[in-house]
């Protein structure tokens, strides 16, 4: 399948469509500046509390006169252009793919040919509602900036994504305190039972690291590092490092040179509880998210989405066997979180789940929805493409097509990976109602390569991204939309499929759906989308049934309201409030329920575990090799977007596992 770099078959109709842009765009504008001037988000509300009335009245009388003006005079243009531009929709692609040409990135070297099939892999899944509208649109969410906050969503990400992985190896069999690892690929590369029980003298467990330079930006090309097309790679992920603490407390870096004065590890008793290293919170200067070189949230800040050190004890104290910390290059290891954080192993749980402040490490595929503006959309992509070297962006159709109505907006749908895309097809829900109709909403389905077995067959995988219909009181729609989504879902995989003598057929090494489904499992308003069927052809790791969630699930819908309290407004201050029941009942949304009362302010009361968990992370084992497994390694729930959107962001990492044994 060929897949499209530009939006237009030709350059004549790729120029004419941006030159009837042009003269669209100053009325387009203008009308998003005008409503911007009567919905203040409750952040300005605060910020003009102490202006005197007289002073913002005199603005808006000559604010607003001139741009009326000003929108009256483009109106001819604008519908010129708008002549030209609506029927070029009809020709237009409903997608651009964007790769990332520069081979000297050290944080891309992935791909295909650095796993062959032998013992298996794992592959995380990210999914994120960014609410990157146009501003006027965005501020019903009590959002701004959409542009500003664009880039800082992309910047955030990557950040989170890039830092480099280390692996903890526990030589002491009594420090059971540790024994709530994580048995990720980095650990035991080849996963499956052979490699755990290979591993039963010691402990292992991979953590992430939170890795911040001054200049940070700039480090994917600096450091030194250069790509070697077909270098084989264990996890494919050319920034772990390893730590082993013995018995002598002794910690050291067989695989690579690493600076140990920026990694701090403090071994404790297991009888203790685990601590967590005090730091100094910066408050979050937001200003309408323009933030200067060093604030607590900009990428090149060395306090971004910080996380607390790990802290042991022993015997008589707290040991710092890491010496002073470097502040250029500061490493944050998240090897042990508290309990509320972080849950270990027991009583039937399979798999880790934690509250994260940053996106997991060697992030591999990413899937957003809302990146309805283009300008953001391009913005986003300049963030993440260094990082993630193939990314589709523009997702969907505006104008007619399709016997459907006049779309406004696009999909929204944004999807960026790791490993090379080779087939795409993108499909336009026709049943939406409502606000939800000016939007293109549909599905994104995926095909990409993750590998080659030792005879050359392609090892490839199914991830596919939907934004459901939003409204309210529209069960019956949704679940109409999932299933067309499960209809179309069954097509691409059969279209998509090979198999031929020259050409043997593809393994299957996942199939996993992300986004925003808009209902949630615990809402009696929601019970007819809680037993579709799309549940029996896709397990979600975060419920037990319908209506009934995992003890440890929280929501991802946040209280708008909330947004810019002093206790959510950073990563790291959201995560601490969150921890707490208490926490979550004031700033996310809960679900509904027909026999409880109304609360002060005007929420349903909460029950415990019921927050609105509307992001979904879904995976299936059908159409798998019948040797191979799928299992999910861990599950987290991100605060690291705190301030830019009214979502967490939710990722899972699947782990494959072949069955088989390295040569």
């Amino acid at each position: 399948m060929v897949l499209y770099t530009s939006a237009f078959p030709n350059s004549f109709l790729q120029t004419l469509h941006s030159l009837a842009w042009t003269f669209i765009f100053p009325c387009y504008w203008l009308t998003d500046r005008l409503l911007v001037s009567f919905l203040p988000t409750t952040y300005e509300k605060h910020q003009r509390g102490d202006d005197p009335c007289y002073l913002r009245v005199l603005c808006l009388a000559i604010i607003i006169p001139i741009c009326l003006a000003l929108l009256i005079a483009s109106l001819p243009f604008a519908l010129i252009g708008f002549v030209v531009w609506a029927p070029l929709q009809s020709a237009r692609r409903p997608y651009i793919y964007s790769r990332f040409e520069e081979n000297c990135d050290a944080s891309t070297a992935t791909g295909p040919g650095y796993w062959k099939a032998a013992g298996g892999r794992s592959f995380c899944f990210a999914t994120a509602n960014v609410c990157l509208l146009p501003d006027s649109l965005a501020r019903f969410t009590n959002l701004s900036n959409t542009q500003i906050r664009s880039s800082e969503v992309g910047k955030r990400i990557r950040n989170g994504a890039s830092r480099p992985q280390i692996k903890i190896y526990i030589d002491s069999p009594t420090n059971t305190s540790i024994s709530a690892a994580s048995w990720s690929s980095l650990a035991c590369p080849h996963g499956g039972d052979n490699a755990n029980r290979a591993n039963s003298v010691g402990i292992k467990r991979t953590s992430s690291m939170d890795y911040k330079g001054d200049n940070f930006i700039g480090n994917y090309s600096d450091e030194g590092k250069d790509c070697k097309s077909g270098e084989e790679q264990s996890d494919g992920d050319s920034n772990s490092c390893i730590v082993r603490v013995a018995g002598d407390e002794a910690v050291h870096f067989p695989d690579k040179e690493v600076d140990i004065s920026g990694v701090q590890v403090t071994i404790t008793e297991p009888s203790e509880q685990l601590g967590e290293a005090e730091t100094e919170d910066e408050k979050f200067q937001n200003s309408n998210h323009k933030h200067r070189e060093g604030d607590g949230v900009s990428l090149d800040s060395n306090t971004t989405s910080r996380e607390s050190l790990i802290k042991f004890k022993i015997a008589d104290g707290a040991m710092d066997s890491s010496g002073a910390t470097n502040n250029k290059f500061v490493y944050k290891a998240s090897v042990m979180k508290k309990a509320s954080l972080k849950k270990r192993r027991h009583l039937g749980d399979t798999f880790d789940h934690e509250l994260s402040a940053f996106f997991p490490a060697n992030l591999d595929f990413l899937c957003l929805q809302e990146v309805f503006d283009k300008r953001a959309a391009e913005k986003l992509k300049a963030q993440l493409n260094p990082y993630f070297q193939y990314i589709l962006y523009d997702v969907g159709r505006y104008a007619w097509h399709s016997c459907c109505s006049f779309k406004f907006l696009n999909s929204g749908l944004f999807f960026a990976s790791r490993y090379p895309i080779l087939d795409v097809e993108f499909k336009c829900y026709p049943n939406g109602k409502g606000d939800d109709s000016l939007a293109d909403k549909g599905a994104l389905f995926v095909k990409v390569q993750v590998g080659t077995t030792p005879q050359d067959q392609r090892i490839v995988g199914y991830v596919s991204c939907t934004h459901l219909q939003a409204l309210a009181g529209d069960a019956a729609i949704r679940c109409e939309q999932m299933d067309h989504l499960l209809d179309w879902l069954a097509e691409f995989q059969k279209s998509t499929s090979s198999s031929s003598p020259t050409n043997p057929e593809d393994l299957l090494a996942f199939d996993v759906l992300l986004g925003d489904l808009n209902f949630d499992n615990c809402s009696s308003e929601d019970k007819l989308e809680q037993q579709h069927s799309l549940f029996t052809h896709y397990k979600d790791p975060c419920r037990l049934g319908p209506g009934e969630e995992q003890p440890w699930v929280i929501g991802t819908l946040m209280d708008p309201e909330g947004l810019y309290d002093e206790d959510t407004i950073t990563p790291d201050n959201l995560q601490k409030v969150l921890e707490s029941e208490e926490g979550r009942r004031e700033y996310l949304v809960f679900s509904n329920s027909r026999n409880q009362p109304s609360c002060q302010k005007g929420r349903k009361v909460p029950q415990k575990n019921c927050g609105r968990r509307i992001d979904y992370a879904l995976y299936s084992e059908e159409g798998l090799n019948p040797d191979w497994k799928v299992e999910v390694e861990e599950f987290s729930f991100v605060t690291q977007l705190a301030g830019l959107t009214d979502h967490l962001a939710v990722a899972m990492r699947l782990s494959v596992s072949t069955g088989e044994e390295d040569p």
